[in-house]
């Protein structure tokens, strides 16, 4: 593993360090809105280290905190994170052997499988999705805990907009991707369309789960028969 750090460039380090620090000031919120809604500060910084998965930590504290079982609450957050199961086939290359493996899957969330997919190598993106990872395991609970710290003070979190800062970053990061490549630009662009139709139907995290979809157009694309040139 030592071997990776080689691999990372001043540009690719600072573009990780940006997300990590998104997350960290999304854990902010995160921690506030936990302790705010009556949960004990240590029970954010303990979800945050064992799930590192917000979608579904923000989906466990607000159905508790509106009064539903804890059973109903981690159905939920599994149902949400089952958009793990394709990342994982996405970035096989990327995990690690053996022990690192196991460490590697904990640390599989949508930012470093973008990292990942968005580099032109699999050293880069191995190197970059571990990066991140680690990033984001330090990041996401020490922002939970300075936020829970503050729990009581702030009284409407989502006044500061803290959660605008993550897609934009995403967004920043994937477009690059983007770029000279039709069919990718396609099924981002359906995948795109299909979140926001379901969005407001759907619990957060299941659009951007039913958003693969857009990658059947890629599919389609490859397969489609081209006409030899006369």
């Amino acid at each position: 593993m030592g071997s990776l750090w080689k691999t990372l460039d001043r540009a690719l380090l600072r573009d990780v360090a940006l997300v990590c620090l998104a997350v960290g000031v999304i854990g902010l919120s995160y921690g506030a809105i936990a302790v705010a809604s009556g949960f004990p500060l240590w029970l954010p910084v303990v979800l945050g280290l064992l799930v590192v998965a917000a979608s579904s930590e923000f989906l466990f504290i607000g159905i508790i905190a509106a009064g539903g079982s804890p059973v109903a609450a981690v159905i939920a957050g599994l149902l949400v994170n089952a958009r793990h199961l394709p990342f994982g086939l996405a970035v096989p290359d990327v995990l690690g052997r053996g022990a690192w493996w196991f460490l590697g899957t904990h640390l599989m969330n949508d930012e470093t499988v973008v990292f990942a997919l968005s580099q032109k190598d699999t050293a880069r993106g191995r190197a970059a999705y571990w990066a991140c990872g680690l990033g984001i395991l330090v990041c996401w609970p020490i922002g939970a805990a300075i936020g829970g710290l503050a729990g009581t003070v702030i009284e409407d979190t989502d006044a500061f907009g803290l959660d605008a800062m993550f897609p934009a970053i995403l967004l920043a990061l994937i477009l690059p991707a983007l770029r000279g490549d039709r069919e990718k630009r396609r099924a981002a662009l359906a995948g795109a369309a299909l979140a926001l139709a379901t969005t407001p139907f759907l619990p957060a995290g299941l659009p951007v789960l039913l958003a693969l979809a857009g990658l059947a157009l890629t599919a389609v694309g490859e397969k489609a028969p081209r006409k030899a040139p006369r």
